[in-house]
C-alpha cells in the first residue's frame, strides 16, 4: 500500500457512535494495514467485525504507548503500514497517540492522516456558536478546585470554549460554570451521531434544570461548548491618556523598550502592544 521503502503509520479517525460515519477509505487502510494499534482491542473489535475484517491488533493506551514506540517502528522500518485508532472519533484529540506520532516523525517515518468524524468539530457545527474562532481545553479537572480556578483563569477568553465531559460529572461542571461565568450561553451536545443524540441550549443554571427534570439528560458523552466572553471595549479617555503617557515619555528621550515597560506597569496590558504603539508612534514622529 506504501510506495516508501519504510512503512506508513496511519492515524485513522472511525465513527463516534453512527458506524455508517467510517470513510470507505478509512475502512480500506484498516483491510489493509499489517497491524492495528489501538486504544481498546475488544471495542475496536466491535468495529471490525462490523467490517467484516480481521486484522491483527494491539493494544497502544495511556499506560504503554512510550513502550509501544520501538516496536511499532520496528515495523515500520521493516515495510510493514500501521494503523492507529481510538475508541471513538480521531486520534490524539483527548486520545492516545501523540508520543506515538511525536517520535515516530522525529525518525523521520511516514505519518498519514486519514479524517473522519471528531466530536467536537461535529459538536461545533450543530451548536449555532461562534466557530471563526475556538479554544478546546479537553476534559477539564476532575477536582472541583482544580476545575474552578481553570474556568476562572478562561472566562476573559472571546473565543468559544470547548470541553468533553463525562456523565457522572456533567452537573459538577455547569454548577462551577454558571458561578465563574453566570448568564453565558451555554450549550450541550449529548451522544452525538447515537440514537438519542441531544442538544442542550441554554445559560449553566438553565440546563442544571432541564436535568433535574430529565434525568436522562445528564446520560452520555458530552460536548461543553460555551459563548466566549463580550470584546472588551477600551474607553476612550483611557486611549487619550495612554497615548500621552506614550507620547510624554518618548519627548523625555525614554527608549522605546524601556517605554513599554512604564506604560505597561502604570496603565496595564501587555508590553509587547505597548512597544508595538510606541514604535508607531516614534516611526510616525
Amino acid at each position: 500500500m506504501s510506495d516508501t521503502p519504510t512503512g506508513s503509520l496511519y492515524v485513522v479517525a472511525t465513527p463516534i457512535g453512527n458506524l455508517d460515519d467510517l470513510s470507505p477509505r478509512a475502512a480500506r487502510v484498516l483491510g489493509e494495514v499489517a497491524v492495528i494499534a489501538a486504544e481498546d482491542t475488544r471495542h475496536s473489535g466491535r468495529l471490525l467485525r462490523h467490517l467484516g475484517l480481521a486484522r491483527p491488533m494491539l493494544s497502544l493506551h495511556e499506560h504503554n504507548e512510550a513502550a509501544r514506540v520501538e516496536s511499532l517502528d520496528a515495523r515500520l522500518v521493516a515495510g510493514e503500514d500501521v494503523a492507529l485508532i481510538s475508541d471513538a472519533g480521531t486520534p490524539l484529540i483527548s486520545d492516545p497517540g501523540f508520543v506515538l506520532v511525536r517520535e515516530l516523525r522525529a525518525r523521520g517515518r511516514r505519518i498519514v492522516p486519514v479524517p473522519g468524524a471528531c466530536a467536537l468539530v461535529a459538536a461545533l457545527s450543530a451548536a449555532g456558536l461562534p466557530t471563526d474562532r475556538f479554544l478546546f481545553q479537553g476534559f477539564l479537572p476532575a477536582k472541583g478546585g482544580a476545575r474552578q480556578g481553570r474556568l476562572e483563569r478562561l472566562a476573559s477568553r472571546e473565543e468559544t470554549l470547548v470541553f468533553y465531559e463525562s456523565p457522572h460529572r456533567i452537573r459538577d461542571t455547569l454548577v462551577d460554570l454558571a458561578t465563574t461565568l453566570g448568564a453565558r450561553r451555554v450549550v450541550l451536545a449529548r451522544e452525538l451521531t447515537k440514537t438519542f443524540e441531544t442538544f442542550l441550549d441554554g445559560c449553566a443554571a438553565e440546563l442544571l434544570e432541564r436535568m433535574d427534570a430529565d434525568p436522562d439528560q445528564a446520560r452520555g458523552e458530552f460536548v461543553v461548548m460555551v459563548a466566549g466572553a463580550s470584546p472588551r471595549q477600551e474607553d476612550e479617555a483611557g486611549v487619550v491618556e495612554g497615548e500621552a503617557l506614550l507620547v510624554a515619555l518618548l519627548a523625555e528621550g525614554v527608549g522605546v523598550k524601556q517605554a513599554a515597560a512604564v506604560a505597561a506597569r502604570v496603565l496595564g496590558g501587555a508590553k509587547k502592544v505597548w512597544y508595538g504603539r510606541l514604535q508607531a508612534l516614534k516611526d510616525g514622529h
